[in-house]
């Protein structure tokens, strides 16, 4: 598929990819490349110029089990600068599952707590999340994607703000959450060594995909020396 928005040039040209239930995908390039784009025409929230765009068999605009997504917009911030606890912002993830106006059940509030103790934040479920450090904050809204139990997690710039260390520990949750649940990860950075260890495939998007494969496969000054493993 191609896309462009009204009135611009294309921001993605002839791209062609299939992502397979349970991988862990990551979509790398630079600012402005079509990152985002590309993760909102896959979920259906923009329309491809030319070509098609499919979510598990459906028109992903016309998908209709939003349920059996989670999805973390670029620094998500609702949440981070309200006195909201993360027990709080968690249980927001039912919502899809209970309808807005639905109230928990014991099953739900049991599903709240098995996704705050998945990220690591059983310690702080109940604090408040703007007093927490920018990696704590991303776990936190993972735990509410997983509350909602998605197939397919998908998140743009998770990393960015948040330390090496923070970046790595992120990286490694998301493993073991596709091992543990089989779900599968789509993770959009432009930063993409923390992950590059653990996914299976390694996407680069300039304006159309330039590699598609092993992150193993890379070319050696495409790497970031930030991130360098022995």
């Amino acid at each position: 598929m191609s896309f462009a928005y009204p009135g611009g040039p294309e921001v993605l040209h002839e791209v062609d990819l299939a992502v397979e239930p349970g991988e862990f995908v990551a979509i790398a390039g630079p600012n402005g490349g079509g990152k985002t784009t590309l993760l909102r025409v896959a979920l259906g929230l923009e329309q491809p110029t030319r070509g098609s765009a499919a979510l598990f068999g459906e028109p992903a605009a016309r998908f209709s089990r939003r349920a059996r997504i989670g999805y973390l917009a670029q620094r998500a911030r609702l949440g981070i600068d309200a006195p909201v606890s993360v027990r709080e912002l968690v249980s927001t993830g039912r919502v899809s599952r209970r309808g807005l106006f639905g109230l928990l059940t014991a099953g739900d509030r049991a599903i709240v707590e098995e996704s705050i103790e998945r990220v690591g934040l059983s310690a702080h479920a109940s604090a408040v999340l703007a007093r927490l450090s920018g990696g704590q904050q991303q776990r936190a809204f993972i735990g509410k994607a997983l509350a909602a139990q998605p197939d397919l997690l998908v998140l743009d710039e998770p990393t960015a703000g948040v330390d090496v260390d923070a970046q790595e520990a992120l990286a490694a949750l998301l493993e073991e959450l596709r091992r543990d649940l089989s779900v599968t990860i789509l993770f959009a950075s432009h930063e993409f060594g923390a992950v590059e260890r653990f996914v299976d495939r390694l996407v680069l998007v300039r304006g159309a995909i330039v590699f598609d494969g092993d992150p193993a496969a890379l070319p050696t000054t495409w790497h970031d020396p930030s991130h360098v493993h022995s």
